[in-house]
């Protein structure tokens, strides 16, 4: 009995361990490069935040999983709590020189992880394109770039200039140069409030606009004109262009237009449009404030300069006269903020007094219109308001690190401080959509501005109660606060509300 009881003690023992064995021991966790844990998850397509954590690897959100589970081994980890997690920004219309400053603090520093260059008709007037992106794609990039090509540029490359009639040969090289930098680029740009966009002609335009559209991409536009009465027929111009191809409306606003009513009108134009079948869109930046070069100031006879030149000894009283009506019709001189040396943070106003002159002799005299750029107090921040809370309206900061203007420094911190946390105009989910989801479609980037998994791990970390854009009209370069942690492909560049001196940014390509 005793001997039997041992034998069948042996044998369960035997095969306790034959049954281990045939297991085999608990499996390794994956490995991944970063946990992100304990936040408010904010995917950015509107909907309500939730709590879980993000799992990184190899640049991409590998995984996201409900809080507390632990199905992998994270080489970092970050704790998040009482802060959101969110994608970072896209910002679809701004300015730099990537060679100059390829960190891009002032962006990254307002949670901004990808940014977009070559706006307003203006890019590098290179072609092929291919060189340039490689010397860039070896740059310390801070953000990504998603770039475009300017159509004042094409004008150029193809050697048409100011013609006013081009040739049909000459927008077969336009069309061509456009068809190559497409490879590379997002889209088309256009100025045509500027030199040498003004000129183009209908028949250009459109010609262009097939080019776009047979290749899926986007034309983003600096309307002809942003006077309120002469808006409609601006947009009109881009939307005809828009039976061809997806079009853009850069930094919404109507100059001297008042009231949310205007805006709404505005607007019911975009949505009659829209139902029309034309792909429209539109992105605004939050200040009342726009920036851009003293030319836009003169007349289309005096902007560049052999022009001016000939207009000065030509037609001078003429063009005083003009600078005079058009400076009083946009709020005066005291509404024209001077942002580049040796007069930056002077109003025109002030200006003329310390010259003891007019202010249009100034411009004339003193300026010109390549005499560098200003801040025009121009517009209705009721009006403005508008579209901002239009869920179609991206967040932009048409800004730049080196401009005299708050935005380039403080448009999306500004857009939760005030928009979402002081008015409650628009709700924290919503407001990171139109900063994340909105722009990376409207742009056509399909790989990133979403928290999902398989999608690039651009992040930011913030606490919205402590977010603050510190930038003013007086100071604006000061950097944005509140955003604590920022990842760009993977990589950490912000912590702790600080840099860490590593950079992940690269070139964005369009998808074929």
């Amino acid at each position: 009995m005793d001997l039997g009881r041992r034998c069948l003690g042996a044998l369960g023992l035997l095969g306790l361990l034959g049954a281990l064995l045939g297991c085999g021991a608990p499996p390794e966790r994956p490995t991944v490069d970063w946990e992100i844990y304990g936040g408010q998850l904010i995917d950015g397509t509107g909907t309500p935040p939730r709590s879980g954590t993000l799992w990184l690897k190899d640049g991409r959100i590998h995984a996201i999983t409900e809080a507390g589970a632990a199905p992998f081994k994270a080489a970092r980890r970050f704790d998040a709590a009482g802060r959101v997690v969110a994608p970072g920004f896209i910002d679809p219309h701004s300015h730099g020189d990537p060679q100059e400053t390829p960190a891009f603090e002032n962006f990254l520093a307002m949670g901004v992880t990808t940014i977009t260059l070559g706006q307003d008709g203006s890019s590098p007037e290179v072609a092929p394109l291919a060189p340039l992106l490689a010397e860039l794609d070896a740059l310390p990039l801070g953000p990504n770039l998603a770039l475009f090509v300017g159509h004042g540029t094409l004008r150029t490359l193809a050697g048409i200039g100011r013609d006013p009639a081009p040739s049909p040969e000459a927008i077969g090289r336009m069309q061509a140069l456009l068809d190559d930098a497409l490879d590379h680029t997002f889209g088309l740009s256009s100025g045509l409030e500027y030199n040498p966009g003004l000129w183009a002609p209908e028949p250009e335009l459109l010609a262009l606009a097939e080019v776009v559209g047979r290749r899926e991409r986007v034309i983003m536009s600096h309307l002809r004109s942003e006077d309120d009465d002469a808006l409609f027929e601006a947009i009109d111009e881009l939307l005809a262009q828009g039976q061809h191809a997806r079009v853009h409306i850069a930094h919404l606003k109507s100059v001297y237009g008042r009231g949310a009513a205007r805006g709404d009108a505005i607007l019911d134009k975009l949505t009659a449009a829209q139902r029309s079948g034309l792909r429209v869109s539109a992105d605004v930046y939050p200040y009342s404030a726009s920036y851009t070069g003293l030319a836009l100031l003169f007349p289309s006879w005096a902007k560049a300069p052999e022009q001016f030149v000939e207009a000065k000894a030509t037609r001078r009283a003429e063009l005083e006269a003009y600078l005079k009506a058009r400076v009083l019709s946009r709020n005066g001189p005291e509404a024209t903020l001077l942002g580049s040396a040796p007069h930056a943070g002077l109003t025109l106003a002030e200006l003329a007094e310390r010259l003891e002159k007019p202010f249009e002799r100034v411009l004339v005299e003193d300026l010109g219109p390549q005499g560098g750029s200003a801040a025009y107090f121009i517009m209705d921040e009721d009006l403005q308001r508008r579209f901002i809370q239009d869920p179609r309206v991206a967040i932009s900061s048409d800004g730049s690190p080196t401009g005299f203007h708050p935005r380039g420094h403080g448009t999306f911190a500004k857009i939760i401080e005030q928009y979402v946390q002081e008015e409650g105009s628009l709700t924290l989910p919503e407001a990171v959509r139109q900063m994340t989801t909105l722009p990376a479609a409207q742009l056509g980037i399909r790989d990133r501005g979403q928290l999902a998994p398989g999608l690039a791990a651009d992040i930011v970390v913030f606490d919205p109660a402590v977010v603050r854009a510190r930038a003013t009209y007086a100071e604006p370069h000061r950097l944005a606060e509140g955003f604590d942690a920022l990842w760009v492909n993977g990589v950490q560049l912000r912590s702790g509300g600080a840099f860490t001196g590593a950079t992940g940014g690269r070139v964005l390509r369009p998808s074929p």
